[in-house]
Formats: structure tokens, sequence, C-alpha cells
């Protein structure tokens, strides 16, 4: 059986996440920067710009999220910072906040296409629990947050992005408010 093993984007880990998402920026030029800027801003920069983007944060010491490895390569992604981070986020109303709690927010997940369907979701979510737990002195991280998709009929994995609220359920997440009949906000407590 392969080996699972988890490390932050940073710059030592960049190349590894390139390769993840590939030429196109795993979904239409994303580079998951999609809660990061404006709609117009993020439409203009699709492609190589928010890889751009995404690149300058990383340089800048912050950790945006969470690399998925098997047998030393990268097969999928988690994203995860405080939801100040994310300041698109402000704007949803499906993702509007239950109360002013500061929160870590789960933004996206990206499986590569040959190992979707096997519960790495739950494993990467199973991680980043442990991830803010070992941080959470320095990050003040208290609650992680996360905005799945609550859906009976199967969808294809890039439109559910930001996750599946069974995979939540699965990692202990506990739905706290719904703004959406299809989307909940589930919350885990450090």
């Amino acid at each position: 059986m392969s080996k699972l093993s988890y490390k932050p984007l940073s710059q030592s880990t960049w190349k590894d996440f390139e390769n993840l998402f590939g030429a196109v920026g795993a979904c239409a030029g994303c580079w998951c920067m999609h809660w990061k800027l404006k709609r117009s801003e993020f439409m203009q920069s699709k492609g190589e710009r928010n890889k751009v983007k995404q690149h300058k944060i990383v340089q800048s010491g912050i950790k945006p999220g969470i690399l998925l490895y098997k047998d030393g390569e990268a097969i999928g992604w988690c994203a995860v910072e405080p939801r100040i981070a994310y300041p698109v986020m402000a704007n949803s109303k499906v993702m509007r906040p239950p109360d002013d709690f500061e929160v870590w927010s789960i933004s996206c997940f990206f499986i590569r296409k040959d190992h979707r369907k096997k519960g790495l979701s739950v494993q990467l979510l199973e991680y980043v629990k442990e991830y803010c737990k070992e941080h959470s002195q320095i990050s003040g991280a208290k609650i992680i947050e996360g905005y799945p998709y609550d859906i009976k009929k199967m969808t294809a994995p890039p439109f559910v992005w930001t996750g599946l609220s069974n995979a939540f359920l699965k990692a202990g997440f506990k739905e706290v408010a719904r703004n959406s009949p299809t989307r909940p906000i589930m919350r885990f407590f450090l």
C-alpha cells in the first residue's frame, strides 16, 4: 500500500503545486485565486497571471494550503487560510458567516483525476485538522470552516471544488448554518 504524506505549499513545494495544477492551473486557470480576487480581476488574470499572483503569495512566506502526496508525488490540494485571506467570500450570500468568530476557511480541493473517488478529500481534511491544531498557537486557529456541496446527484468534480458535505461529516465537521439548500457551512472546533 502506498504511503500518503502532506506538506504545506511553500517555496520548496511550489514545483509540486505547479505539476499538480498543470498547464491550465487546475480548473480553467484558477490557480486557487477564485476567492482572493474580485470577479473582474480574477477573469482578467485567468491562467498565467493568477499563477504569478499565487506564487507571490507563497514567496511572501504565506502557506495557502496543503499538498497531498502519494509515493512522493503531489496528487491533491486543499486550500486553507484565515477567512480574511478570501475577501470575495465577504460578498457571498451562500458563504455569509453565521457569526463573527475568526475562522480558518477551507476554500478548495483539487484531486488529480486518476486519484478521485478514493476518499482522499477526507484524508486531506483529517490532515488539515492536525495542521491547524499544530499551528494554533501561532495562527490563532480555533475553528476550521468549510462550504461544501450537499448534493444527491453526482456532479463532475470540477464543479464541487469546495468539497462534498459527506466528506466533511466523515472528518468530524458539524453543520452550523445553511444559507442555501445545497450549501451548508460546516465547522470543526479545535
